[in-house]
């Protein structure tokens, strides 16, 4: 019931900035929580980022706290992360999910899942 499509990955040196965009076809985000997660190679996925769409409150992995931000434009059914001061260590495939459980941490609790889009890195 729910298509989802990741954009926005791309090669960034350490530092930089870069935006993923997040879109659903087929019903809209408004019932749902939305997440991003990430998977780098040889690791689990690992949590990122969440909003609900409705209220809006966001929560954020450690690790990327204060650095991206997550919001949702309601005209377009988006959600995008907003990807700050980028490290290397955030190179992964970054992954959009939308799921019932609002403000939920786990990659098991979210049903609809994009292809994922590469972020890469460098030194």
């Amino acid at each position: 019931q729910v298509q989802l499509v990741e954009s926005g990955g791309g090669l960034v040196q350490a530092g930089g900035s870069l935006r993923l965009s997040c879109a659903a076809s087929g019903r809209a985000f408004s019932t749902y929580a939305v997440g991003w997660f990430r998977q780098a190679p040889g690791k689990e996925r690992e949590f990122v980022s969440t909003i609900s769409w409705h209220s809006g409150n966001t929560h954020y992995a450690d690790s990327v706290k204060d650095r991206f931000t997550i919001s949702r434009v309601n005209a377009k059914n988006t959600v995008y992360l907003q990807m700050n001061s980028l490290k290397p260590e955030d190179t992964a495939v970054y992954y959009c999910a939308a799921g019932v459980a609002a403000g939920s941490r786990r990659s098991r609790e979210y049903d609809y899942w994009g292809q994922g889009t590469q972020v890469t890195v460098s030194s």
